[in-house]
């Protein structure tokens, strides 16, 4: 039993060490660094148990190591929690600095939320599918609070979100629950589609992202969406195109642009990219821009793909959000961009969550998903006022 109890404190050290340092890169691995970072403190549960059945057991060497194994761990699932509620205690603050508008509420980490979720608005939300009559077969989720649409109440801004997945996977589906909360707090939202890389390389892509959005200009009265009101979400690649089309289109109806643990300077993605990671970014990065940047066409290519090489005093006010021990996209993309933006001047914030990495917010009420949330609502109320 002793020994049982043992290996079962090491298995709770070793995950819990997840929200300390970056995963090793398997994939098995960064999907136990979600689950450690968003979910610990439910995991916590284990730790304490265990050490319980420990101090019931013979005053002996093994008791005292299960011990320090149990306590080890705990503090490892509960840093998450620790940490984030930290960061709330001056988020609102920093956003405020940042993007300007009314005097910040007061904010802090929900514990109750962690466990039973927030609660609903009670708002219906209606979920459309159209497709964009562009000669390419292309489709785009439409939510929108149900009572607005019957009402004809006023024209709304819209949450473009675009799709992560590497360039050739995903889909607009991803993460759904979080556009229904977008529309709960006002917003209409459209997860739009883009063609995958190997079939298609870039531009393909941005003009996909591109012809979204003048879809929804064209429709906005029958979608009763505001034209000149529209922000830009993305994660992971995701991330990576909408800051490089927020920024390469010099559009004024682009308020904002939200980019969540994504790369933004290709020709230097490229130059840490490597074949053995989860990934094979070296294979991703090929496939997405028809090979590596070693002729000028594709060097080209390449640039006109990078937010951070793009970006100028006129791109959109911009909020980053990535984990430092992030395993897929490390977080020097976020900061690398969070300084180019300070040099041209854009107003910007970089959330950084010293324990989360890639996908933290697959838990909307964890510790990651609770930050992410608060920034992205006070960034949208701003910066679409």
């Amino acid at each position: 039993m002793r020994i049982l109890l043992l290996l079962l404190s090491l298995v709770a050290v070793s995950v819990s060490l997840l929200t300390w340092v970056r995963a090793p890169n398997h994939v098995w691995t960064w999907k136990l660094a979600i689950l450690a970072g968003e979910f610990g403190h439910w995991l916590v549960l284990l730790p304490l148990g265990l050490a319980v059945a420990a101090a019931c057991g013979p005053a002996d060497a093994g008791r005292s190591v299960g011990l320090v194994l149990c306590v080890v761990a705990a503090a490892g699932f509960l840093r998450p929690v620790v940490s984030a509620r930290h960061i709330a205690a001056t988020l609102s603050q920093g956003l405020q600095a940042a993007f300007g508008g009314p005097e910040a509420a007061a904010s802090g980490l929900d514990l109750i939320r962690l466990y039973r979720g927030r609660p609903g608005s009670g708002a219906r939300v209606v979920t459309e599918t159209f497709a964009q009559p562009d000669g390419v077969d292309l489709k785009l989720d439409f939510y929108a609070p149900a009572e607005a649409r019957e009402a004809g109440e006023t024209p709304r801004p819209c949450v473009v979100v675009i799709h992560g997945g590497g360039w050739d996977s995903g889909d607009r589906a991803q993460l759904a629950v979080w556009n229904a909360r977008l529309v709960a707090q006002g917003y209409a939202v459209a997860a739009i589609s883009y063609r995958l890389a190997p079939r298609w390389i870039w531009p393909a892509q941005r003009d996909d992202v591109l012809a979204a959005l003048a879809w929804l200009k064209a429709h906005a009265v029958r979608l009763q969406v505001d034209p000149m009101r529209f922000v830009l979400l993305g994660r992971s690649a995701g991330g990576q195109l909408a800051t490089a089309v927020g920024y390469g289109a010099h559009d004024p109806a682009i308020r904002g642009v939200i980019a969540l643990y994504a790369p933004h300077d290709m020709p230097f993605a490229w130059s840490v990219s490597r074949e053995d990671d989860a990934l094979n970014s070296v294979n991703l990065m090929r496939q997405y821009f028809g090979g590596p940047p070693d002729t000028p066409e594709r060097l080209a290519r390449y640039a006109s793909a990078s937010g951070q090489l793009l970006a100028g005093p006129d791109s959109p006010p911009t909020l980053l959000v990535h984990g430092e021990p992030d395993t897929l996209a490390w977080h020097r993309h976020s900061e690398r961009l969070t300084a180019r933006l300070q040099e041209c001047g854009v107003p910007h914030h970089y959330l950084r969550l010293p324990w989360a990495t890639h996908g933290f917010d697959f838990n909307p009420d964890g510790p990651g998903g609770q930050l992410a949330d608060q920034a992205i609502a006070q960034f949208l109320a701003n910066v679409t006022r």
